[in-house]
């Protein structure tokens, strides 16, 4: 990562709070010695360049205290600018539209320019769809991807999670300062990310995680990604955002189908109906993908079931009855006992002992479904 001298990183500090300053404009800007310096220069001179009022008002008077607060941050946070005209700045990103005038990176800022997939999906994911996200993930980084996902919640941490236990880097895209890591209860995570890859965002500190932002936050994940995947999407979801910013950048999309009684698989099943490739398998997003990965790949997919030793309990025929009547949709107690004839006592005492043993999730309402791969 190169560094900028005091001047420099100043100017490279008021384009980072210009308000919708892109990496387009930010490159005629820097290409123009007239215009270089930013701050207390004629409005109509970065008026001729099509900026909007909002970019105008603050590039021709930025608020000196906000800029020079944002400088003591950085020298100790450990935080580095990252400008569109940088050597260092991912080129697929420049090449999306409207990518980010700087970016903010905490991490290694190499890993930007690996290849990437996105990942994405539902923040209150299904037990099956977060072990699918977990194990995908996991997949792709012994592959030789980099997974980019943004933090949240659900899938989005369970991806984060995958590519780390491989040993893979993985980038978080945030949609607020890297001061302000939301949600809260990822700050653990979100620091394991950085020291195997980066955390990132184009939000300068103190900037809190609103509504607004998330967008915004899509757009970067999306395009700093070769291709990117649902895992579980309700029909109104960020996820899908995500998927269609992707589209636009002409990227591939990809989404996994589900159960058609998951409410959380109809947004993957939409996306597949407008074109996104269906997957059931890692290795069909590495089969589409047009790149030269250098790992390794795993000798198996994770979603190849495993044989339980010969001598286990859950080879009982009772437990292959109730397993296969549980399927991968949440079910209850009642409906299990309709569907296998077997008194309630009994089906509880085994769903506990298969839920120990990681055959199946409990969910809401006394609920169960049979994990993927079981």
């Amino acid at each position: 990562m190169e560094s900028f001298p005091a001047a420099t990183l100043r100017r490279l500090a008021i384009a980072a709070r210009a308000p919708t300053l892109n990496a387009l404009q930010f490159a005629q800007l820097a290409s123009d010695p007239g215009l270089a310096s930013l701050g207390g220069r004629d409005r109509r001179a970065f008026e001729m360049l099509g900026l909007t009022t909002r970019t105008v008002d603050w590039l021709a008077a930025p608020d000196d205290a906000l800029v020079d607060s944002d400088l003591r941050w950085l020298e100790t946070s450990g935080v580095a600018l990252l400008p569109a005209t940088s050597p260092d700045y991912p080129s697929l990103l420049r090449e999306s539209p409207d990518a980010p005038a700087v970016l903010f990176v905490r991490g290694d800022v190499r890993i930007l320019a690996e290849p990437q997939l996105a990942m994405v999906g539902s923040r209150n994911p299904t037990a099956g769809g977060r072990a699918t996200a977990r194990d995908f993930a996991c997949f792709f980084a012994r592959a030789g991807l980099t997974v980019t996902s943004g933090l949240a919640l659900g899938i989005d941490a369970a991806c984060h999670e995958g590519a780390l236990f491989a040993g893979g880097p993985t980038v978080a895209v945030l949609g607020c300062g890297l001061d302000r890591i939301y949600p809260r209860n990822h700050e653990e995570l979100a620091e394991r990310i950085a020291g195997h890859g980066a955390v990132i965002t184009e939000f300068p500190p103190g900037t809190e995680p609103r509504a607004a932002c998330f967008p915004q936050r899509n757009r970067i994940i999306a395009g700093l990604a070769h291709g990117t995947l649902v895992i579980e999407a309700a029909e109104k979801s960020g996820s899908l955002i995500t998927a269609r910013l992707a589209g636009v950048a002409g990227r591939d999309v990809f989404a996994i189908p589900g159960s058609i009684h998951n409410p959380l698989a109809r947004g993957c099943h939409e996306l597949i109906r407008q074109g996104a490739k269906l997957v059931e398998r890692p290795e069909d997003v590495l089969c589409e993908l047009k790149i030269s990965l250098s790992a390794q790949l795993v000798a198996s997919s994770p979603t190849e079931a495993s044989v339980p030793d010969a001598g286990s309990p859950l080879l009982d025929k009772a437990y292959k009855i109730l397993l296969d009547a549980l399927a991968f949709e949440p079910a209850s107690v009642d409906s299990l006992i309709e569907r296998t004839g077997m008194n309630s006592e009994s089906i509880a005492s085994m769903l506990l002992i298969l839920e120990l043993d990681g055959h199946v999730a409990p969910h809401p309402g006394g609920r169960y479904s049979r994990m993927a791969g079981q």
